[in-house]
Formats: C-alpha cells, sequence, structure tokens
C-alpha cells in the first residue's frame, strides 16, 4: 500500500474534487426537479422531499461509502471489482456479484453524460433571450459537446485534468452560495433535518414512496467515491467530502426554500429550481459553470469505464480488447471499442429521450443494482476479516432495507425508459457470464501431464541434427500453475504436429493476482541452457507486455551468467550472435467432434463469436507478431460417443 494512501494534501483535497465528485456534484441539477413533476408545491413534498435527500447522502454516500466500504482497500485501489479480488479465493460464488455490479456500473455510464449535459444546457432556457430555444437546438448542442468529450478521450486527460479540480471548487462554492442566498427566502427548510418529515412524506403523501425514485439521484455518485480510491486516496476523499456534502445540503436548501414561496403552484416543466435561484444576470456563468461540471463528470466516469473494463480483462471476465496508454499517467488508459460503445450509447440516449426530465425517469435504476451487489460482496468482505456476525448482520439489514427500497421505487421508471439501462446492463453481463462459463468449459478439456517424463524425449529432439531447427529459443505461453506440469497440447506441438527443434525450450506462464500492482517474475532452470520455466506475477491492473518484460528476464539472466543465448550454428556462435527468439501461441477452434448440451453449445458459440471480434492472444499478451506463430488445435470439450458406424464386409 502507498505511504501517502491515508494523507490529507490540498493539492489531493483539489484532485479528489475534480476526479470523484462530478457525477454526485452535478445531481443539484435535476433532483428537485424530478421530486417535484407534476405536483403543486407543499411544505410537506418540499421539506419531506430535502430530509429524504439529506438523510439519504448521510446514509447511502456517508455512513456506507465513505465510512465503512473505503475501508476495504486492495493494496491502496477500490471498486467492484477490487473488492470482489479481495473476496474472491474465499467464495467462488462472489463473482456473480462483481459481474452483475460491474455491469450495471457500465451501464450506467451511457445515461450519466446524456443526462448532466442535457440539464446543464436546458438553463439557457432561463434566459429572457433563449426562452423559446427549442428541444431540437438543445439535442444538437448536446450531441456536439458529447462527440467532442469522447474524441479527446483518445488523447489522454493529464493536461486538461489539471483544470477539473479547480473548475469544480467553483462549482461547488458556486452551489453553497446560491443555496445560502436563498435559504432566508422561507426558513421551514430547517425543519428537513428532521427524519420525521421524511418517513411522513413517504408515508402519508400519495404516491409518496414512489418519490424515493427521484431522491435516489442525489446519491447516484456514490459508487464514484469507492471506485476512484487509489487515485486519490481515503483521507482525501474523506476531507473532501464534508466539504461536498456541505454545498450539497445548502443548494438543496436554497431550492426548497424558493419553491416554498411558490406554494400551491405547478412548477412549469422547462422550469428548472436550480437554475430558477440564480440572479437573471448571473444565469449565462451558472450555465456555463454547470456544462463544464457535467463534462467533467461525464469524462470521469467514462475514464471510469475504462479502468472497469481492463479489470475485468485481467480477471478473465471480458474479452480481451486493444488498451492505449495515451500518457505516462498511472491508470491513464484509453480502450477504443468501449469509447465507441459509450459513445453509440451516449447519442442514442441523447436522440431517445431528448430531454432530460425523460432521462431521469430511466436514470438510476442500474446503479440501485449495482450498490445492492457492493453491499453483498462488502458484508462478505467483513466475514472473512471475522467481524462479529451481529455487525454484519445490522449493515445488512440496514443497507438492504434502503436500496430495496430505492430499487422498488426506481422499478416504475422500468416501462418509462429505465428498461434501457436495465438491457445495456443485461447484455453486459452476458458478455461476463459467457467469458467466464466458457472458461471453466474449456479448462474441462485442458489436460496437463507431468513435464519431467517428457524432458528426455525434448533433450533428444534438441539434440537431433537430422532434423531441421525450427528457432534457437522457442516460448511457449502455458496456462500451468503448476511448476512440474505443462499443458498435454504443448507437448503435442513440439513432439507429433511437426517436430520442433530448439536450442532452448522456453515455458511462461502469467499469473494475475489480487494485488492490484503487483510486477514480479520468478525463474526455474528445469534443464540448464536447455529447459526454462518463467512466472510472471502481475496484478490485475497491470499491463501484460510480455514481449517487453520476458526480454528484462532474459537480459537478467544473461548478467547473472544464468543462461546463455548465444546463437549455437556454428558461424554466428563464434561472432556472438544471438540466437533468434520464437513465440508459439496455441490458438483454439471449436471442433465438430463435439457432443455438448444445448447450454454449453451456446456459450461456446458465443465465446467463439465474442473471440473473433476481440483482441487475439498474441497481441493480448502484448507480443510482437512478428515473432509469433499461431497453432490452430481443435477445441473437443465433448466427443461425441453415440456415434453409429457399420462396417460391411465384402466377401
Amino acid at each position: 500500500m502507498r505511504k501517502d494512501f491515508n494523507k490529507v494534501s490540498l493539492a489531493g483535497l483539489v484532485v479528489a474534487l475534480g476526479i470523484i465528485y462530478g457525477d454526485i456534484g452535478t445531481s443539484p441539477l435535476y433532483v428537485f426537479k424530478a421530486i417535484v413533476g407534476n405536483n403543486p408545491v407543499s411544505d410537506l413534498l418540499i421539506i419531506g422531499g430535502i430530509s429524504c435527500i439529506i438523510w439519504t447522502l448521510t446514509l447511502q454516500t456517508t455512513i456506507k461509502y465513505v465510512i465503512l466500504t473505503l475501508r476495504a482497500d486492495n493494496k491502496g485501489e477500490g471498486g467492484i471489482f477490487s473488492l470482489y479480488a479481495l473476496v474472491r479465493r474465499h467464495a467462488k460464488w462472489a463473482v456473480i456479484f462483481g459481474m452483475i455490479g460491474g455491469a450495471a456500473l457500465l451501464a450506467d455510464g451511457i445515461i450519466t453524460p446524456p443526462i448532466t449535459v442535457t440539464s446543464a444546457i436546458e438553463g439557457l432556457r432561463t434566459l429572457e433571450v433563449f426562452k423559446d430555444l427549442s428541444q431540437w437546438t438543445i439535442v444538437k448542442i448536446v450531441l456536439t459537446i458529447i462527440t467532442l468529450m469522447f474524441v479527446v478521450q483518445q488523447f489522454g486527460t493529464v493536461s486538461i485534468g489539471k483544470l477539473f479540480g479547480p473548475i469544480m471548487v467553483i462549482w461547488f462554492s458556486m452551489l453553497g452560495v446560491l443555496g445560502l442566498s436563498h435559504i432566508v427566502d422561507d426558513v421551514a427548510v430547517f425543519k428537513a433535518f428532521s427524519p420525521h418529515y421524511a418517513i411522513e412524506l413517504l408515508t402519508t403523501y400519495p404516491r409518496g414512496f414512489m418519490i424515493l425514485g427521484a431522491v435516489f439521484l442525489c446519491t447516484t455518485g456514490a459508487e464514484a467515491l469507492y471506485s476512484d480510491l487509489g487515485h486519490c486516496g481515503k483521507g482525501n476523499i474523506r476531507v473532501s467530502w464534508t466539504f461536498v456534502k456541505a454545498c450539497l445540503i445548502l443548494n438543496y436548501l436554497g431550492q426548497g426554500a424558493w419553491l416554498l414561496t411558490q406554494k400551491g403552484q405547478i412548477i412549469p416543466k422547462d422550469q428548472n429550481p436550480f437554475f430558477a435561484i440564480m440572479p437573471e444576470w448571473f444565469v449565462i456563468f451558472g450555465v456555463l459553470i454547470a456544462t463544464l461540471a457535467s463534462i467533467i463528470a461525464s469524462q470521469a466516469l467514462i475514464s471510469g469505464s475504462f479502468t472497469l473494463i481492463s479489470e475485468a480483462m485481467r480477471l478473465n471476465l471480458w474479452p480481451k480488447l486493444k488498451i492505449n496508454y495515451p500518457t505516462e499517467e498511472r491508470g491513464q488508459l484509453y480502450i477504443p471499442g468501449i469509447n465507441t460503445m459509450l459513445f453509440v450509447g451516449c447519442v442514442a440516449i441523447v436522440l431517445i429521450f431528448k430531454e432530460s426530465t425523460a432521462m431521469e425517469a430511466a436514470y438510476g435504476l442500474s446503479i440501485t443494482i449495482c450498490m445492492l451487489m457492493t453491499s453483498c460482496l462488502f458484508a462478505f468482505y467483513l466475514y472473512t476479516r471475522r467481524v462479529r456476525l451481529s455487525l454484519i448482520l445490522i449493515y445488512l439489514v440496514t443497507f438492504f432495507t434502503l436500496e430495496f427500497s430505492f430499487l422498488f421505487a426506481n422499478l416504475v421508471k422500468f416501462m418509462h425508459g429505465g428498461y434501457v439501462t436495465v438491457i445495456v446492463a443485461g447484455i453486459l453481463f452476458l458478455i461476463m457470464m459467457v467469458w467466464f462459463k466458457s472458461r471453466k468449459i474449456k479448462n474441462r478439456y485442458v489436460e496437463f501431464v507431468r513435464l519431467e517424463d517428457h524432458l528426455p524425449v525434448i533433450q533428444e529432439l534438441s539434440n537431433d541434427s537430422t532434423i531441421p531447427k525450427y528457432a534457437t529459443h522457442l516460448v511457449y505461453m502455458s496456462s500451468a500453475d503448476n511448476p512440474k506440469e505443462i499443458e498435454h497440447k504443448i507437448i503435442y506441438s513440439i513432439l507429433n504436429k511437426k517436430p520442433k527443434r530448439a536450442d532452448i525450450y522456453w515455458f511462461v506462464h502469467v499469473d494475475v493476482v489480487d494485488e492490484p500492482y503487483l510486477s514480479e517474475y520468478s525463474v526455474q532452470t528445469i534443464i540448464p541452457n536447455e529447459v526454462i520455466r518463467v512466472e510472471f506475477r502481475l496484478g490485475f491492473k497491470v499491463e501484460q507486455r510480455i514481449n517487453l518484460m520476458f526480454r528484462m528476464v532474459v537480459e537478467d539472466m544473461v548478467r547473472n551468467k544464468e543462461v546463455n543465448i548465444t546463437s549455437r550454428y556454428e558461424s554466428l556462435s563464434k561472432n556472438n550472435v544471438v540466437g533468434d527468439f520464437q513465440f508459439i501461441v496455441m490458438e483454439k477452434f471449436l471442433s465438430h467432434d463435439n457432443d455438448l448440451p444445448l447450454y454449453e453449445r451456446l456459450v461456446m458459440r458465443m465465446y467463439f463469436f465474442l473471440k473473433k471480434i476481440s483482441l487475439s492472444e498474441e497481441r493480448g499478451f502484448g507480443l510482437d507478431s512478428s515473432y509469433v506463430t499461431i497453432e490452430k488445435y481443435p477445441l473437443v470439450v465433448s466427443p461425441v460417443t453415440n456415434l453409429q458406424l457399420r462396417r460391411i464386409i465384402h466377401s
């Protein structure tokens, strides 16, 4: 764990404001608008609504995430896959919670940019000059901003990222000042600090319980607090949250006090309480700052999606995709395939729903599911740390009650657009499940043999000058965890398919470990200068650049005189020319000689379809294709056994 993980600094606090709080920080743009909806303004609706917001931010965001869940750091890293990595060796079934939560979080990334940017741009209508601005014009402005945002992703965000913190400081300060300036409109809003009004709203107001679906929007960004733990550190998150929470509550109180002056009225659909509390001369600046804040919120969520997918890939829960590293900044990555997917999804959301009010109806359902999965995993994490069962039970009862209440209230949104994010989350979950299940099915086929049983014949082959030399150094990627074992298919490739004579055989194994940034290796010399095994132990956040790493290992071994890599050809050897290295990558195809049950047949077909559109094995391992030979072999998982064939004997 990094030494400065719990350290608090001014720079760290500003960075935390820029990276973490975009989603939750922009929620005042649409939360109160969603709570009021088409209902006439009343004391119970407004004071009860603010009370629900205050206690949701306190229970869900502060207690669950800031105080409790941040404790479950994986060597300083957070997020649902980091939490899964902490518990997976204790329970194989925990993967289901990780996959559902990860899929739901990714689906949330498709609706957050449209709703925040659209809400900000719609604020222009508050100005007299723009009051007749058509929705189609707003849609075009939103699409332009979203397109630019996704185009910029490929260049990294280090340079513009330095502006994120200061802009968010301005944003939160603006929220606090605007709220303060209107609290005196009706000091009755201070009653909202009593949970009594929240309970009264939910139990006595017509369809009051359903208002929770709108209230939930105030805490949708809470998961980002945990996901970005590694970027900012626990100390900076906890201290900055006190400032953020104070500014958010002040703004909600200000909006509520202003709404109480409109008692009995139905707020017009095109009027947003957030912009209504601004002085008219300030609205244009308010819209500009709100737009910048919404872009920062979207940017943070997009970057978070890249990190989430890269973690899923390392944990074998997602097909391998091309990852670019636009800058040297740790954690800065760009996945073109995911960027395109999110862009298409965001554009579709804007074109389908057009208005932020319609998007509110679809927003929140998938993220509720993610929060429930985090609760399940965190409860099991507490169990693995031997926390008292009574305390774990209190945790589960408290947050299951809260989150299932939000889920049931949000289910109303399903027919009003919530189905969009649920379908997206379902597709993403299906991809993860297929990739995970297919690996289980394939593992039934992988046959391991004892390496020592085949060493004599490999040595004889290496010294057999009657067979043309295939390469000086032959390198195989092995999945065998046990260093004394090797896949049968590798032995078959060396000895049977086409005998591959080499001077030195290298077997390279990559072990993805639960520690995020671990990067180490070990070498086992099985037969000096003839058979060597290299094992890399890499964290699930480390890029697998095996070509580069293997070269470093070989150079280190040469320095230590552990291996002689000079070519064995006489003419080259006397001139100290280094021998060639050839990697063999074994690529599977589904054999027709399989007799699989329908479910497994479908899983394997989907797996091979995903494999076609994903990154190849050699690029996934970061190998240079000029030194790689692809060998295809049939995957026979379940051989056909009931084939009837009768021989006819001719007289």
